[in-house]
């Protein structure tokens, strides 16, 4: 079922939610949590999808904040607030509104999301796109317990981990870092069967994607070792390089789906490493709302403490090789002065 409100306030909505339940014979609120998310109309209808693919697992009632911006001076003035209430089959396993606001309204966006929060139960905000540097300290961000932002959706997703170490408050997290679980899970899976010391590591992947600059900074806090981040075509992560005195040990993924572990000692072994979904990720994020002090410990490590990848300066062609320079003046008289012309012989000169 779906209900589109018009120039409508919070608590029209509460209203319109009660009749929408008791209208197909569900009054009963089963949710155990509020998932807020913020985003713009390009980014919406696929964040949707994820939290009601995600809701399944965790029932919940999702407030999506969608700020409308405002060509005209007049408009920008005119405060307007419009939603869409969606129950039943439309919203997964719990229900969904749809806020779209309209001029003054954006700058007071958590006036209007407190009344719609779920009494006694959690709160967690999502950003799929746009997040704050400082997400406890953004307006809609002080509702929740957990806050989820992504940097790879970043322009500069370098720069953009070392705002959030900055900025870091008990409840941050990052889709990010959710993606190198299973990473995680099987390098410390395969250190705990060798009991080897590592000496240095190697973390490889794509550019710019900041999954990997986690994944290394991890390694470095954890181990206390020098940690290289090389570049690779991809997809995402690659391949994590392990250094022992017996060998290395390395987890090798060249298709974003299956990977290959060795080990000193060991065959070689086929292991799923498969790139999940963000209805994946969500899911995995909501599964626990307490602050997550190893993802704390690796964002505040600091990406500049990275060792530099040892990448080879590609070669330059011919056409752009760099000209010769200019002879010094004086030059011409260093060199070798020309040798006299050969003088014509007797038998040349009488033909």
């Amino acid at each position: 079922m779906k209900i589109d409100l018009t120039e409508t306030n919070s608590s029209k909505i509460n209203a319109a939610m009660v009749q929408a339940r008791r209208d197909i014979g569900t009054p009963a609120i089963g949710m155990v949590l509020t998932l807020v998310i913020v985003t713009d109309e390009e980014n919406a209808y696929d964040a949707l999808k994820s939290a009601n693919d995600a809701s399944h697992e965790h029932p919940s009632r999702i407030v999506v904040v969608i700020k409308r911006v405002s060509r005209s001076p007049r408009s920008r003035r005119d405060a307007r607030l419009d939603a869409e209430i969606r129950v039943g089959a439309d919203s997964g396993s719990g229900e969904t509104v749809v806020l779209r606001l309209h001029g003054e309204l954006v700058d007071h966006a958590q006036s209007v999301v407190l009344p719609l929060l779920l009494p006694d139960a959690p709160v967690v905000v999502w950003w799929p796109d746009g997040a704050p540097a400082d997400l406890a300290g953004d307006p809609l961000g002080t509702l929740g317990q957990r806050r989820i932002s992504d940097t790879y959706s970043c322009e500069d997703p370098t720069r953009e981990l070392s705002a959030r170490g900055a900025a870091y408050a008990p409840g941050d997290t990052d889709l990010s870092w959710t993606r190198i679980t299973p990473w995680r899970s099987m390098l410390a899976a395969a250190l705990d069967q060798q009991q080897l010391s590592v000496t240095s590591a190697i973390v490889e992947g794509e550019d710019e994607n900041p999954s990997c600059e986690l994944l290394a900074m991890w390694l470095a806090d954890r181990l206390k070792v020098p940690v290289t981040r090389t570049l690779s075509s991809g997809p995402g992560l690659t391949a994590v390089r392990l250094s022992t005195k017996d060998g290395d040990i390395v987890l090798d993924r060249a298709d974003g789906a299956l990977a290959t572990l060795c080990m000193p000692g060991q065959p070689d072994r086929a292991v799923a490493l498969k790139r999940r979904d963000t209805a994946e990720l969500l899911a995995e994020e909501l599964r626990r709302l307490d602050p997550d002090n190893t993802y704390e410990s690796a964002l505040k490590f600091g990406v500049t403490r990275l060792q530099p990848s040892a990448q080879p300066a590609p070669a330059k062609p011919e056409a752009e090789a760099k000209p010769e320079a200019p002879a010094k003046p004086g030059a011409e008289a260093e060199q070798e002065p020309p040798k006299p012309a050969a003088k014509p012989s007797k038998k040349a000169a009488n033909k």
